[in-house]
């Protein structure tokens, strides 16, 4: 008998575990967010310049533009060109929190690249 009770104390164990388990990875998921942004003559409208999430949010950012450019998403350092006529995805976990920044990267007379004016700030909450 004491068999039998032992192996149920054991079932019991690695049930309450892999369900403590379940609840932590669950907490660290956060939700799914798609922002539809359109650039034009440089800019993007007012009422998208600002982007809040929770930390560990996934976030979609499909941009789109009138004018060939590359933009860098500062402290994620990610960075896309775009091209008129094509939606170009830029997705990441919003791991940091903070104030990040999306701007456009132009190349100057010297070759160099130079940041142009912010496009979208992204405020990660956590």
């Amino acid at each position: 008998m004491s068999c039998i009770r032992d192996a149920l104390r054991l079932l019991l164990l690695a049930l309450w575990s892999a369900g403590a388990t379940g609840i932590a990875l669950g907490s660290a998921i956060g939700a799914e967010l798609t922002f539809v942004l359109r650039i034009e003559n440089g800019h993007v409208p007012a009422d998208m310049r600002l982007i809040r999430v929770k930390q560990n949010d996934v976030v979609r950012l499909q941009w789109s533009t009138d004018k060939p450019m590359t933009i860098h998403l500062h402290g994620y350092d990610i960075e896309k060109r775009l091209v008129p006529g094509a939606m170009i995805d830029m997705t990441f976990a919003a791991r940091a929190s903070g104030r990040f920044t999306v701007e456009p990267h132009l190349a100057s007379a010297s070759g160099d690249h130079t940041h142009g004016d912010v496009l979208v700030t992204i405020e990660v909450y956590p």
